[in-house]
């Protein structure tokens, strides 16, 4: 009987890989490559005749300006509340933590539509700002109000990593040595967490050029303010342009990707030194 499983054994392993690549090219490898055909079918002048229109150009423009302002939000933002979720308890803390995640768990339209119930123009706050001179849901306030809210947990988890392991035996020396509360935290704290850092802005970064749900409710069809992702739509849905809207998709494809395989090969080396 054992000679029986031994002899079956690397037949069910390899039966098992197989499955896996398999389903890995169908589900993954060939929706990609089916984007390069029609973005390559011109060659690639016609990819770079896509990529380089005025209209092009404008929403990866406008991708990669919310996309940059949410991260810098969320640096901010995020790495305050991990901060105070890490180390401290307070009344509420285990709410606040269970609804870390709420952004990733409901789908990104539903982010659209509260937002727009908060802040549209028949929304609880809408009347009020407008009253002020103040537009959001509509306008540039509201597309990266929708790209902050979804890309929120991806910030504050990769720093509370890091945070639980952060030895605080440091922060005893700095103040053994002098240091008060904010010289410890921006001299000692910041520097040791800086991979978490890192990584939180790229996947938030990466996340933020690829927001559609929650951007299409908000952004109200300005078109100076439409970004890759609804560019990218248009072209498909509307337009028919097949091959410059997979031009402009393989662009949002390949530089997050490239990003993400960058800023992983650093947080790994940070790492290794640390």
């Amino acid at each position: 009987m054992p000679e029986t499983r031994s002899r079956l054994s690397p037949l069910l392993k390899w039966s098992i890989v197989s499955f896996g690549i398999v389903c890995f090219i169908l589900i993954i490898v060939l929706p990609v490559s089916s984007m390069f055909k029609f973005a390559l079918e011109d060659g690639p002048y016609g990819f770079w005749k896509a990529i380089t229109t005025e209209n092009a150009l404008n929403a990866l423009k406008n991708s990669l300006l919310m996309a940059s302002l949410a991260t810098g939000i969320n640096l901010v933002v995020g790495t305050t509340i991990a901060f105070s979720l890490t180390r401290y308890r307070f009344p509420g803390s285990s709410i606040f933590r269970a609804l870390i995640d709420l952004p990733i768990a409901i789908p990104a339209s539903v982010v659209g539509l509260a937002l727009m119930m908060l802040y549209g123009p028949k929304g609880l706050l809408g009347p009020f700002f407008e009253s002020n001179g103040i537009q959001i849901i509509f306008d540039l306030p509201g597309i990266v109000l929708a790209h902050v809210f979804v890309t929120f947990p991806f910030m504050v988890r990769a720093v509370s990593v890091v945070i639980e392991k952060f030895d605080h035996d440091l922060e005893d020396a700095a103040v053994t040595l002098g240091a008060n509360g904010f010289q410890t935290f921006f001299r000692v704290m910041l520097p040791s967490i800086k991979s978490g850092l890192i990584a939180g802005s790229a996947l938030t970064f990466t996340r933020s050029l690829g927001e559609f749900g929650a951007t299409l409710i908000v952004f109200g069809g300005a078109m100076h303010l439409r970004t890759g992702p609804l560019y990218m739509y248009y072209l498909s849905d509307s337009a028919f342009d097949f091959q410059g809207a997979t031009s402009v998709a393989i662009l949002l494809m390949v530089v997050p990707f490239v990003l993400l395989l960058t800023v992983n090969a650093i947080v790994s080396r940070m790492e290794v030194s640390g």
